[in-house]
């Protein structure tokens, strides 16, 4: 389904009854990147997968502004507006779930819960965002001077997916297909607009969070697994589960364990 939101067609697919939760994909994925997470959740909840802008079947302007974390917030809460959604529960992953957690602390009170997997709050510094813009720049110029096919042979080989080269060849085939298919102007402006670097820093916030909070990390991704428990020592309402013989995509690599942790949680709190 598409919906007009900022003057940008939104697309995504809604699965299930009973209360919504929004699922949040990772940078050059899309609503089919939860495929196989869908199942774990529709028969106990309405699941409402979104395209971020820049990705999938959502349009992918050519102004950066439209991408800015804060901007893409109020994308998310037309799209909630749209549905006739007070409230919702919430996982993302990555990028995703850096976009859950700043529309956590933007609008509190639509958010029953929030699940978060290999999720960061920003960088701490100044110096260090902007090192980060530096960089997410620069490969934001590879995408657009490279092609997508180079960019796409260039990010499944970097160290933080090297974990998924032990999924089977079919479901790799699969996300490669996926990640083809964006459009390279929707990714570069994605890392210029809503970048780690480029996002404000949401460690001070964590604290007033205060619905409940599942934090998810694989326990092969050291980085997001530090991060994490960084995290949870300062939200007051917070789980994390670190995921055996895993990397950052728990949800493609671990797709059963995954879901099922994910499915107790939230049910437990319905």
């Amino acid at each position: 389904m598409n919906i007009i939101v900022d003057g940008i067609d939104y697309y995504y697919e809604v699965s299930g009854k009973g209360e919504p939760v929004i699922l949040l994909h990772g940078f050059t994925g899309d609503h089919s990147t939860w495929n196989p997470i869908k199942q774990y959740l529709i028969d106990s909840f309405q699941v409402i997968r979104i395209d971020i802008i820049g990705h999938g079947k959502t349009s992918s302007p050519p102004d950066v502004s439209k991408y800015r974390m804060e901007q893409v917030v109020s994308q998310i809460n037309g799209i909630l507006d749209h549905l006739s959604l007070k409230k919702a529960h919430m996982l993302g992953y990555s990028m995703g779930g850096r976009l859950a957690l700043s529309y956590a602390i933007a609008n509190p009170e639509r958010v029953k819960s929030l699940v978060l997997e290999s999720t960061s709050p920003g960088l701490r510094t100044e110096e260090e965002r902007r090192l980060r813009v530096q960089a997410d720049e620069q490969l934001s110029d590879k995408i657009l001077r490279d092609g997508i096919e180079k960019f796409v042979d260039y990010w499944e080989n970097i160290p933080l997916f090297k974990t998924q080269k032990n999924i089977n060849i079919l479901a790799r085939e699969q996300i490669r297909q996926q990640r083809l298919a964006n459009n390279p102007i929707g990714l570069a402006n994605s890392l210029k607009g809503m970048g780690t670097g480029a996002q404000p820093s949401y460690w001070d916030e964590l604290a007033a969070l205060d619905m409940p909070v599942l934090l998810l990390c694989g326990e092969l991704d050291s980085k997001f697994c530090r991060i994490s428990k960084e995290m949870q020592l300062l939200i007051k309402n917070a789980d994390l589960v670190e995921v055996n013989e895993v990397g950052h995509a728990i949800h493609v690599e671990d797709p059963k364990k995954f879901g099922t942790i994910v499915k107790e949680f939230l049910c437990k709190i319905s």
